[in-house]
């Protein structure tokens, strides 16, 4: 990947030996404004310096990231924005992402071939992991055969998108695949697959040190930024294109340094943490910025803590949450059985150049754009919900809040309950023959779930020490709440066990389901069919918690109409309660088997209670057990046989892996762009629309397009499978795209995926009125208010639109992620100006826009919108780098790089 020949910054080359072997590496030292730089800006620093070639990057990025502090600095008065370039050392992608990346590969290879190229050139340049992790789903639970049950399940539905990834797996080369059943991605990347220092052999046989970075098809790619390698989500078409050895490009960030002081209390846990640090990044405004965590608290935190805060880095809004590595790094890398030999050489490369840490030494801290503290003290026991992750609700509070909640009017944290259905109950017969009975608040799902929280043994383990002692006074969960504990890998179901906490656990309905993102993604699978009917009879805002990071509304599942965020021990707390509705101060939890009432802090172990069995069970050869034998798979997977060659051999018939047309009519030579004109609104949108809005990864309704498309091929509801397991094939997911049940379209009275075609008035649903707009020629737009895409990163939340024949969205601000994926699949994105929006303008959407975008057109640049009713009015062009200009005018990314590949 380095082309040291053309390399102007050749005389950095330092030799270092360690352990006899000798290694060479750029000394960043060299320069005087390093001790000024942030430690992640050092990481940047460092690749700019090994990759400079003075064409894709060049020695004017360099200056740019060396002069940080005067552009970026707390003193800094320059208000330019300053583009630089960035070459992660390699891509990590999950299943329901890495399953159209290699379609799209696929396809790629098709297109190189019919314009006259070698489609073999048409690989992974830069190491690619994939792990299968997003698939399974909780369709059984409850009971001991649960994981086995959904596993089998997993394989009969993902049959044929598992062969597929097995045939990429040999197909192209620099490629690892980890095969299903292993955990979820980020927590696999923290366990296993993380490097922290790459020992790369050039061509001219030296070995060449240099820090660990990545891009993933995930936003909580962020996760792995705790063991202090820098790491952010980029959207699908982004992470292929650094695949083919592209870097990618950014604004040179802010980096707010957040300072951690104090320790937390004995009866606190790293998710109140993060759920605090997150309201309060959120309230601070870090959206395009990286955040930097140092100070003396920082040491009190292990790895698995400083985990769980950097994974909820896209929930606070930020590009990066970083901790720099220290001893206790080292620690973990030892703790999970990582080789002796490759963390000596990680210490030797970080502290020669100064990327080392220690945190209670001050005189190490760098120069910040801003700095704010929290004493870790003053953290108490919180969740955040009841639709988004930053509405931070302390546990003391949550039975007021959620009661104001029902009243409020509908919004992020109001239903708008009528006051005379305040007290609405519902009643329901379960498969044990007794009645239950069911109001607003009621608990229905509760999942340990989500590597946020499955990666941190401490607060695992405690809430197994809270599930024995819940069981050892008699404490029962209503067996109607559907429970599930689906660890992030298996190295957590092999302490839980170890420790002796499973029984307790199981006797509370929390059986492994699996291992995967499961219900934190929306794959919690069916409710009892009584039970829903009861909750629709009433209309009743019943209640999911669980220990994951998102809870945006219809998500979870489409009858929780409220979730909660809480730390595994809440989730166990709150399913033992059966209802959010109670303050655990004053309320008992339970009654014990002795007729006696039990509150919850006589359940609730201590840190240090946790922290001595998690000093006994959390082992090294525990690791070198699970992970030594993780390539090979389970027996479903070995059994998979998958095609051979180098071209893949489509099936016209498939539903999960079709060739996409991404490619159709592709010429070699960049073609003239068409002007977006007489172009129709085909949604008028609010604030906050996410990715789960626009390409929703839960389950496929009935009555939809996709249902309907799928019937047409002869496949029953059972067998419709999920969204995400369908990534892979675009006429499922153009259908899917926007057909989230919670979507709220100005165009219509009430919520769900229909909209107006604005010619003859006709309601529809979205997908059928784009295609009427297509068989007319009409170009399409959308508008919509702030935050546009927020979520997690999704390449169909922008490839989704493209297909709908969408040229442009107008925004009053995007999500970082979705506005590059956005341009990366040759969509226009265009931003109003301050303090103006559609409403503002007087628009209503039934005009029809020209979009005067000229052909030289530069970064930020503001042109005018033309409309039918005679207003006129300028918006900012939200292309930000003259790259994003030129993927633009390709049509995209993967259109740039295949006419770069032939030419």
């Amino acid at each position: 990947m380095t082309e040291t020949s053309k390399n102007p910054f050749k005389f950095l080359e330092k030799s270092i030996e360690i352990d006899g072997e000798d290694f060479y590496y750029y000394d960043i030292t060299h320069f005087k404004q390093l001790s000024n730089l942030p430690f992640s800006i050092r990481v940047l620093l460092e690749s700019a310096i090994r990759n400079c070639d003075n064409f894709h990057i060049n020695e004017g990025h360099v200056t740019t990231i060396l002069n940080w502090a005067q552009y970026k600095g707390e003193s800094a008065d320059d208000n330019q924005e300053y583009e630089i370039p960035f070459k992660p050392a390699r891509v990590i992608l999950q299943d329901f992402t890495g399953v159209p990346a290699v379609v799209d590969f696929a396809a790629m290879r098709d297109a190189v071939l019919k314009l006259g190229g070698d489609p073999e050139k048409i690989n992974p340049i830069c190491p690619s992991d994939l792990v299968i992790d997003h698939s399974i789903q909780v369709d059984y639970s409850n009971s001991n055969d649960a994981l086995k049950k959904n596993q089998d399940l997993e394989f009969e539905r993902n049959k044929e998108r598992f062969t597929f990834l097995k045939w990429g797996a040999k197909a192209f080369n620099n490629m690892l695949i980890v095969p299903p059943g292993s955990g979820i991605v980020h927590q696999v990347n923290l366990e296993y697959l993380a490097r922290v220092v790459f020992a790369e052999k050039q061509n001219d046989g030296r070995c060449l040190l240099y820090p660990d970075s990545l891009v993933g098809t995930d936003s909580h790619t962020t996760m792995i930024n705790g063991l202090g390698i820098l790491g952010h989500g980029v959207g699908g078409v982004e992470a292929e294109a650094v695949m083919l050895g592209q870097s990618i490009s950014f604004l040179l960030p802010e980096v707010i340094g957040y300072k951690l002081v104090g320790e937390l209390n004995q009866y606190v846990t790293s998710t109140d943490l993060v759920l605090t640090i997150t309201k309060n990044l959120r309230q601070l405004g870090v959206v395009g910025k990286f955040v930097e965590f140092f100070g003396p608290g920082v040491t009190f935190l292990s790895i698995a803590d400083r985990a769980t805060i950097s994974n909820m880095c896209p929930e606070f809004g930020g590009t990066v949450g970083y901790f720099a590595v220290d001893n206790r790094s080292l620690d973990y890398l030892r703790q999970t059985n990582r080789n002796a030999k490759k963390i000596n050489i990680i210490e030797q490369y970080l502290k020669a150049t100064k990327q080392f840490r220690d945190y209670d030494d001050s005189m190490q801290d760098p120069m910040f754009s801003k700095v704010i503290t929290l004493d870790l003290s003053t953290v108490n026991s919180s969740l955040s919900g009841p639709k988004r992750p930053h509405d931070r609700v302390p546990v003391s509070q949550m039975k007021q809040d959620f009661k104001e909640c029902l009243v409020n009017k509908v919004g992020f944290k109001g239903y708008e309950i009528p006051l005379n259905e305040i007290d609405a109950e519902a009643s329901f017969i379960w498969e044990d023959g007794i009645e239950y009975k069911i109001n607003h608040g009621s608990v229905i799902i509760a999942a340990i779930t989500s590597c946020t929280n499955t990666s941190n043994p401490t607060v695992m383990l405690g809430a197994g020490l809270l599930a024995q002692n819940a069981v050892k006074l008699g404490l029962k969960v209503k067996r109607y709440i559907k429970t599930s504990l689906s660890p992030g890998s298996t190295a957590v179901d092999h302490y839980l066990r170890e420790s002796g906490v499973i029984p307790s656990l199981e006797e509370l309905g929390f059986h492994i389901v699996g291992y995967g993102c499961m219900t934190c993604i929306g794959n919690s699978g069916p409710i009892h069919e009584n039970i829903a009917t009861a909750i629709e009879s009433k209309k009743l805002v019943c209640c999911g918690v669980l220990s994951g990071n998102r809870n945006f509304e219809g998500r979870i599942h489409p009858l929780t109409r409220a979730n909660y965020l809480a730390s595994p021990l809440l989730v166990i707390a709150y399913a033992l309660a059966g209802t959010v509705d109670i303050d655990f101060e004053t309320q008992p939890i339970g009654i014990s088997h002795d007729g006696k009432e039990v509150y919850l802090k006589e359940i609730w172990p201590s840190r240090a209670e946790i922290q001595e069995v998690e000093r006994k069970y959390i082992i090294p050869s525990m690791f070198q057990q699970v992970y030594e034998k993780i390539q090979l798979g389970s027996s479903n997977w070995q059994s998979l046989i998958a095609p051979t060659g180098k071209l893949y051999p489509w099936d016209e018939n498939s539903t999960y892996i079709k060739h996409p047309p991404f490619f159709d009519g592709m010429t070699r030579d960049l073609p003239v762009k068409d002007q977006i004109k007489d172009a129709r609104v085909l949604l008028l949108l609010g604030d906050s629309i996410t990715t789960d809005h626009i390409s929703p990864a839960g389950s496929i309704s009935r009555n939809s397009p996709a249902a309907r498309y799928l019937t047409e091929r002869d496949l029953a509801p059972k067998n419709f499978n999920s969204y995400g397991s369908r990534r892979g094939n675009d006429a499922v997911m153009a259908r899917g795209t926007f057909a989230n049940i919670r979507l709220v379209n100005k165009f219509m009275k009430f919520p769900g995926p229909k909209t107006i075609h604005i010619p003859t008035n006709e309601e529809m649903d979205i997908f059928d009125c784009a295609e009427r707009y297509r068989q007319e020629k009409t170009p399409l737009i959308l508008l919509a208010g702030k935050e546009y895409g927020s979520g997690s990163s999704r390449d169909w939340a922008a490839k989704g639109p493209y297909l709908l024949g969408i040229r442009a969205v107008i925004a009053e601000s995007y999500e970082r992620i979705h506005r590059s994926n956005l341009v990366g699949m040759g969509i226009c994105p265009l931003q109003y100006l301050s303090g103006q929006n559609a409403e503002s303008l007087g628009l209503t959407g039934f005009e029809t826009f020209n979009v005067l975008l000229p052909n030289n057109v530069s970064p930020g640049q503001n042109i005018n919108i033309e409309t039918s009713s005679g207003i006129t009015f300028e918006v900012k062009v939200r292309f930000d780098t003259d790259v994003e200009i030129l993927y633009y005018k390709h049509g995209g990314i993967l259109n740039y790089m295949i006419r770069k590949m032939i030419s």
